[in-house]
């Protein structure tokens, strides 16, 4: 059995995640000095459970919107309000497991490592051979090793560090740790990602409705995040690209054509079609032809998000456009 890490805490966030929850609640309690559990709204039991494995609860009031970033937030001040001395939090969504040297790796490299505020490692999917979904999200997980702009949702902070930049901005529907680590780097800190087995993830994506919500999610993030950094002048802003792929696909390159076709001549109209078949036919030699075709729709999913966004920043209210789970 690993050693107990006094000087680490942990927040778990979730709504309604059931055995996954319990799972995810065990990887930590013997190890991690204290346990805390956010709870956005569960319907299945989860708060009598993670109470009955140690942990102590937050339950976010209904009357706000339920989003990741604000469950954090909530969560971590609970934590460093039990125990004050802690030196670091690990931050793990409820339908994820600890490996469990991680949290010993991670303080280790963090103590050897003052200048570094964020290590985060190796996340893999639970069962990727169940659906094509968990197996495109698995290979999402593969990202480069080494020093990093952003973490995800699974990472250990120094929390002098998330004191000293304001924590999580609550209001961020999708990609606030980007905007966190964003924040941490203009103050001069820096992030890692380690080689090393951190947390296992179980999607359980199986239709294509649930990964449809899941990129509508990625582009009403990817505006907000980009909204909120492109002017701070700090390492520009987070998300261009992706916004810039997104509308260049899902709206310039169709409504392009059609306009061209009305102005010019009825021709230009298989512009579209043509351009985005081209497309799916190199991402697919590349990914395969499931992934190829999941990416080509994902653009038109993205776009629907980030025009959600926009809509709302312009009537002055994007709260409760989209709910964490």
């Amino acid at each position: 059995m690993a050693e107990s890490l006094p000087e680490v805490g942990a927040v778990v966030i979730g709504r309604n995640e059931g055995a996954r929850l319990r799972r995810c609640l065990a990887s930590v309690a013997e190890l991690a000095g204290r346990v805390v559990y956010v709870d956005s709204a569960s319907t299945d039991g989860s708060v009598d459970a993670a109470r009955e494995l140690g942990a102590s609860v937050v339950m976010l009031d209904m009357c706000l919107p339920f989003t990741a970033a604000r469950a954090r937030s909530e969560g971590f001040v609970h934590l460093v309000t039990l125990a004050p001395m802690l030196d670091y939090v690990m931050f793990i969504d409820g339908d994820c497991v600890v490996e469990s040297a991680w949290l010993g790796s991670a303080a280790t490299f963090l103590d050897s490592h003052p200048d570094f505020a964020v290590v985060c490692g190796r996340r893999r999917e639970l069962s990727p051979g169940s659906s094509r979904y968990n197996a495109l999200a698995d290979r999402e997980w593969s990202t480069p090793i080494g020093e990093a702009a952003a973490c995800g949702g699974d990472a250990m902070m120094r929390c002098t560090a998330l004191r000293a930049v304001g924590g999580f901005n609550a209001s961020i529907v999708a990609g606030e740790e980007p905007e966190l680590c964003h924040r941490l780097r203009a103050a001069g800190w820096r992030i890692m990602r380690l080689d090393a087995p951190m947390t296992i993830h179980d999607a359980a994506m199986t239709r294509l409705g649930q990964w449809w919500l899941r990129a509508v999610r990625s582009g009403f993030g990817y505006a907000q995040a980009w909204n909120l950094t492109r002017s701070t002048g700090s390492g520009g802003a987070l998300y261009g690209r992706e916004l810039a792929r997104a509308f260049f696909w899902a709206a310039l390159l169709p409504l392009g054509s059609m306009l061209l076709s009305l102005l010019v001549d009825p021709s230009f109209l298989v512009t579209w079609p043509i351009a985005v078949g081209a497309q799916y036919l190199r991402l697919a030699q590349r990914d395969g032809w499931h992934a190829a075709a999941l990416a080509t729709i994902g653009k038109y999913a993205e776009l629907v998000g980030a025009a959600r966004y926009f809509v709302g920043d312009l009537r002055g209210s994007t709260r409760g456009t989209i709910f964490y789970k």
